[in-house]
């Protein structure tokens, strides 16, 4: 059900699904994954290590024949208890809900503009579980400006990128970061759509505690309302 009239303009921009992989990789190539909390499967699998979670969702990939595994969207996630990043020792809360959708798919796979767009703002975000490379879009549909976040990704996509620079919809946005630089995650790109981005610049909050979770959930509605894969 569409919950508000922000989400029920998302989901109208197309009928059709937008692309932010290669359009060649049909719907039929995703494959939704569970890597909540309540998954029984992953309390045998150390989420805290990549290369172990790599592997859980490689297997999972395989295991049913596609391209892409994808999900996440208000996920309550035990992966971020492995950085103080996501925890805030004052007030006791922790970070822990999803706030995007994951795309897992190889290192340097391309990512596209799903919609036209200039450049808002980028960044290297560098802590522990952190987006590393991040790219914000802003886009303004029928007199509304929204805004889109590409996380963990390559750091040649930011070398060259500028403030301000216009992306056609379909046109080569980026590449995928490896490991080493994404924040210390298994390949994937995080999508997150923003209503209001407040005072941020190249980051925004891609996890948030319980306690705010009603604004986020607002701020930052379902990105299936775009890609439409389920």
């Amino acid at each position: 059900m569409i919950q508000n009239t922000f989400s029920h303009f998302l989901y109208c921009i197309s009928p059709q699904p937008l692309h932010i992989l290669d359009s060649s990789i049909v719907k039929s190539d995703y494959i939704g994954i569970d890597l909540s909390t309540t998954n029984e499967e992953l309390k045998h699998v150390d989420v805290s290590s990549s290369k172990k979670l790599e592997s859980y969702i490689d297997h999972h990939i395989k295991l049913n024949k596609a391209k892409v595994a994808f999900g996440g969207y208000l996920e309550t996630r035990a992966i971020y208890q492995r950085s103080d990043y996501f925890n805030d020792n004052k007030s006791n809360l922790a970070r822990n809900i999803h706030l995007g959708i994951d795309l897992w798919i190889a290192a340097e796979t391309p990512i596209f503009a799903p919609l036209d767009a200039i450049v808002h703002s980028f960044n290297n975000n560098k802590n522990f579980g952190d987006y590393g490379p991040t790219i914000i879009l802003e886009h303004k549909i029928k007199n509304i400006t929204f805004y889109t976040l590409y996380g963990h990704l390559s750091l040649s996509s930011i070398k060259t990128i500028s403030i301000g620079q216009v992306f056609k919809k379909g046109e080569l946005l980026a590449t995928l970061g490896s490991t080493s630089v994404n924040g210390d995650y298994p390949p994937h790109l995080h999508f997150q759509i923003i209503k209001d981005i407040e005072h941020y610049v190249g980051d925004y909050p891609g996890v948030s505690t319980k306690r705010d979770l009603e604004f986020y959930n607002y701020n930052c509605p379902d990105p299936n309302m775009l890609l439409k894969l389920k």
